[in-house]
């Protein structure tokens, strides 16, 4: 019988009972040509070898301080860039997603502007983007196709009150690029008068001058980047409604 807690935790051995193996894993979106797209790895190794799957791996504890930084580190090995958001999903674990063994995961979702994958790190045999209709129809590694949906959904969720869709967009950007973001985030069109009395009563946004949308296509027009600190505001209606 241990007399005291320091003595009691100097003794206490970790591997008394089973461990499950620990992970992350990144649902990394983004909107090219209009449409929103996926990042998937082709695993180089066993289990599921040539099969795409979302970027992640297992956490480090020599390296990672929390899980935060464990899937930024995952984001960073994978890809090569930093993200403007990543958030925390959902965890999920279970006997049956890995057959390696028990395996819980940490799924998080990452949204940047677009960025060739020929910039991303060479650490997977293949990396690349995928149209999200196509990806979901993929046989993926593991339980993918079931985070990949997850990821959608709070990514759809938060679009219909808050200004997340600027994190696909690179700086600046106009207005009519912005509602083409949240509709393609929301999956439905939004009137263009409300849509743009929402945004710009909000004050989340500051305008950088004129000039044509980004890719030299259109009319010149008004372009605008995000306001520090914008990530903390919630509308006060939903355009989810």
């Amino acid at each position: 019988m241990y007399k005291s807690e320091q003595e009691y935790l100097k003794n206490y051995n970790v591997h008394r009972y089973d461990i499950p193996l620990l992970s992350i894993d990144i649902g990394i979106f983004t909107i090219l040509n209009g449409k929103l797209h996926v990042l998937l790895i082709e695993r180089g190794e066993f289990p599921y070898k040539e099969r795409w799957a979302l970027p992640g791996g297992f956490i480090d504890q020599s390296q990672d301080q929390d899980l935060h930084s464990s899937a930024l580190r995952k984001l960073t090995e994978k890809t090569g860039v930093t993200t403007p958001h990543l958030e925390q999903v959902e965890t999920v674990g279970n006997a049956a997603r890995d057959p390696r063994g028990w395996s819980v995961t940490s799924l998080y979702m990452a949204l940047i502007p677009y960025a060739p994958t020929s910039k991303f790190i060479d650490s997977v045999s293949d990396v690349r983007w995928w149209p999200y209709e196509q990806a979901i129809k993929l046989d993926l590694a593991f339980d993918h196709l079931e985070l990949i949906a997850k990821a959608r959904a709070r990514l759809k969720s938060k679009t219909a009150y808050t200004i997340i869709p600027i994190h696909v967009l690179s700086s600046p950007f106009t207005l009519t690029q912005l509602q083409q973001a949240f509709e393609e985030l929301l999956e439905k069109s939004i009137e263009k008068k409300s849509f743009r009395r929402r945004i710009l009563s909000a004050d989340v946004l500051e305008e950088v001058g004129q000039g044509l949308p980004a890719g030299g296509l259109g009319r010149i027009a008004a372009l605008y980047q995000p306001k520090q600190g914008c990530e903390q505001h919630s509308f006060v209606w939903s355009l989810g409604n």
